[in-house]
């Protein structure tokens, strides 16, 4: 890849600012956090189940009261009352089934193990067909949202960048999803499950995140490819 003239955007400077963007810097990705590691902080500490939910949302709301105050994007705030949500949801579904408060909180985590699957299947597939998500990030700043994938360069940088993006979520899925299975049929002693999940949660979120995110600027600090937009 050429130099790009000092006016000229590049593919990595686009990639690298939509980046920011979407993770909200690190106020966003501590609002995202600050949820979970109070869930799985007083679960560990306390078996409460009901406890550890409502003061997960609680500290949810707080920053989101704190966002409000001060008139800034509530965007990442909700993303975590979001995921907090879905896990509730899945808790209450799991006690009308009848589940002990084991696999009620067993639950709490299925919602985003199916996430992380879901999303890396996704991205894989759209680097498979030669469609990397990343690209689109380029699209919305050309004018066209495909005009990208007519430069081979770009559509290779952008297939690398998704792969990277996706590799987090195969690595959360592929370690606690036989970790779930293993706890919720008896093979693996249910709150020890529920311990190691909660730290994998915390241990396998934003620290693999950030380290994959880290090998993206990586590669996008070595390269300088024009963004040519369309008229």
């Amino acid at each position: 890849m050429t130099d790009a003239p000092a006016t000229t955007e590049t593919v990595e400077e686009v990639v690298r600012r939509q980046l920011a963007t979407a993770l909200g810097g690190r106020r966003g990705m501590l609002e995202a956090a600050v949820p979970t590691i109070t869930f799985t902080v007083l679960w560990l500490t306390t078996s409460e189940l009901r406890l550890a939910l409502v003061v997960s949302v609680g500290a949810a709301l707080l920053l989101l009261a704190i966002r409000l105050v001060q008139r800034s994007s509530i965007q990442f705030v909700m993303n975590a009352l979001f995921g907090i949500g879905i896990g509730w949801v899945f808790v209450i579904m799991s006690a009308r089934r009848g589940g002990s408060e084991d696999d009620q909180a067993l639950a709490y985590f299925l919602p985003g193990i199916l996430y992380n699957s879901g999303y890396f299947v996704l991205m894989a597939f759209t680097c498979l067909i030669g469609w990397p998500l990343v690209g689109f990030m380029v699209g919305s700043v050309t004018g066209d949202p495909t005009a990208w994938h007519a430069d081979k360069q770009v559509v290779r940088l952008c297939a690398r960048l998704t792969w990277l993006l996706a590799l987090p979520c195969l690595v959360r899925a592929g370690i606690q999803g036989p970790i779930w299975l293993a706890g919720h049929s008896g093979a693996m002693d249910a709150d020890a499950a529920i311990a190691t999940l909660g730290v994998l949660k915390i241990a396998l979120g934003w620290p693999l995140q950030l380290a994959a995110l880290g090998g993206m600027l990586w590669l996008l600090g070595r390269n300088k490819t024009p963004v040519v937009a369309t008229a």
